[in-house]
């Protein structure tokens, strides 16, 4: 499991941590299933003090990405519950972002909607 933290951002560290998690899942890279280090080495692997994985870890559990189990773990569970506003949001953003750099790459409305058709093939 690839996670960095950047001390410079102005988002937390715990939130950094949780949507690095969240963005794994996501896209696949972390599988429902799959155990994830402890908070004492996650905190020692990132430098972070271990309440600040262990509130980014109950964040993720209450959003119902991944679930502990006592002594034998934490686990992905899959991905986060959101509320159909929230998907739509996030979608919204992702377009936005997705003809933002279509239009620094030089790409009109007609190419941009042709690589997307393209995509779906």
């Amino acid at each position: 499991m690839i996670i960095s933290v950047d001390p410079s951002s102005p988002l937390p560290p715990f939130e950094q941590l949780r949507a690095a998690v969240v963005a794994l899942v996501e896209r696949g890279q972390l599988q429902r299933g799959s155990r994830l280090p402890t908070v004492r080495q996650l905190s020692a692997d990132l430098a972070l003090a271990p309440g600040t994985v262990a509130r980014a870890f109950r964040e993720l559990e209450a959003d119902g990405v991944i679930e502990t189990r006592g002594r034998h773990g934490t686990f992905v569970t899959g991905l986060p519950r959101r509320s159909v506003a929230q998907r739509e949001q996030r979608l919204d953003a992702a377009i936005d972002e997705l003809i933002s750099a279509a239009a620094a790459a030089g790409l009109d409305e007609a190419e941009l909607v042709r690589r997307v058709r393209a995509a779906f093939g």
